[in-house]
Parts: C-alpha cells; sequence; structure tokens
C-alpha cells in the first residue's frame, strides 16, 4: 500500500463544528487521501452554524476495518455522539489495531471515553477541561498514534500536522504552500 492509499474514516453528525470538518477534510484531500465522510445517523446533517453537509456514506454501510485513520471532528454535537457510544467503540478498535486517531475540540472526550488518554499527552478545546483536567495548551499534540487539537482556530494546524505523520513534512509543507499558510510555528 503507498502512502496515499491510506484511508481515513471522518465522522459525520448534527452539531459538528464545521470549521473542525472541513478544514482538515480538504486538507488530507489535497494531499491525496482517501476521506470518507461516514455518518453517524442521516445522509445529510447540520452543523453547529446551520451549514449542511453531505455524507459520503452512512457509517453502518461502512466496513470500519478497511480505514487506516479515524478522524474526529469537535462540536456540541459531541455530547450526543458520546451518549450514543459507536465513536469511542470505533476509536477503541483503531487504537487496538495500532492505527491512527485523530480528535479536535470536544471531540477527545470520545478518546476519554475509549480509555485512551490514560498517560497521553493530548489538547483539548477549554470548555473540557473539567472531564479532561490532564489536557495541555498546544494547539496540536501528537503522542504516538494520536493526534489531537484545541479547536476551530487551529484546525488548519491539525489538519498538517496530521498529512506530516500519515504522510512526511514535505507534503505537508507542500500542502501548506499552497493554502498559503503561514505558521511561525508550523513547517518553519
Amino acid at each position: 500500500m503507498s502512502l496515499t492509499d491510506q484511508r481515513v474514516l471522518c465522522l459525520l453528525f448534527d452539531g459538528v463544528e464545521e470549521l473542525e470538518l472541513v478544514a482538515p477534510v480538504d486538507l488530507l484531500r489535497r494531499a491525496g487521501l482517501h476521506v470518507t465522510l461516514a455518518s453517524l445517523s442521516t445522509p445529510t446533517v447540520i452543523g453547529r452554524n446551520g451549514i449542511a453537509i453531505a455524507a459520503d456514506a452512512l457509517i453502518d454501510a461502512l466496513d470500519i476495518s478497511t480505514f487506516d485513520v479515524l478522524l474526529i471532528p469537535g462540536g456540541p454535537g459531541i455530547a450526543a455522539v458520546r451518549a450514543e457510544g459507536r465513536a469511542a467503540s470505533f476509536a477503541a478498535e483503531f487504537a487496538e489495531h495500532g492505527k491512527w486517531i485523530a480528535a479536535i475540540c470536544a471531540a477527545p472526550l470520545v478518546l476519554h471515553d475509549a480509555k485512551l488518554l490514560e498517560g497521553k499527552n493530548f489538547c483539548a478545546h477549554g470548555s473540557t477541561h473539567e472531564l479532561l483536567p490532564n489536557s495541555n495548551s498546544q494547539a496540536v499534540v501528537i503522542d504516538g498514534r494520536m493526534v489531537t487539537s484545541m479547536g476551530a482556530g487551529t484546525a488548519i494546524e491539525f489538519g498538517l500536522a496530521l498529512i506530516e505523520q500519515l504522510l512526511d513534512q514535505d507534503a505537508a509543507a507542500e500542502v501548506a504552500r499552497a493554502i498559503h499558510w503561514q505558521s511561525p510555528n508550523f513547517l518553519t
């Protein structure tokens, strides 16, 4: 399997934070990765800001074992995702098989539910700190095969960090240049 044959499963749900979904997915696709937007419920979801987003597939129609990366965006819809429980099961399965897991904003709460954060370095949105008191204040944290990020404002940096981990620094730098990304803290 070539590096760009990696398949990314991105969970889609009502109340998703649109920037945390669209920015990393866009960047991953620009880098040549295969990303599937998999809805946990309906073919079209409504994001936190009222934007309708069409799924590529319903999660129940997919064999998640064929994916190499699990991407979980955040947003207020994470509360319902956590209550429903499948996302935590998916995260545990990906971790068990040594696959990549990426979560942004409130989505690290799903990793907490899957018992994947114990002894790990990670970050999350400030609103989660009561439940995740050990999260740190970096924009993006990579620990083993887990990538976490703080929120909508770090979504581009999160996407580029994923590209660097899944492909390499050159691929991330190429995508960063293509979108004119200039950050003093990334790809300098």
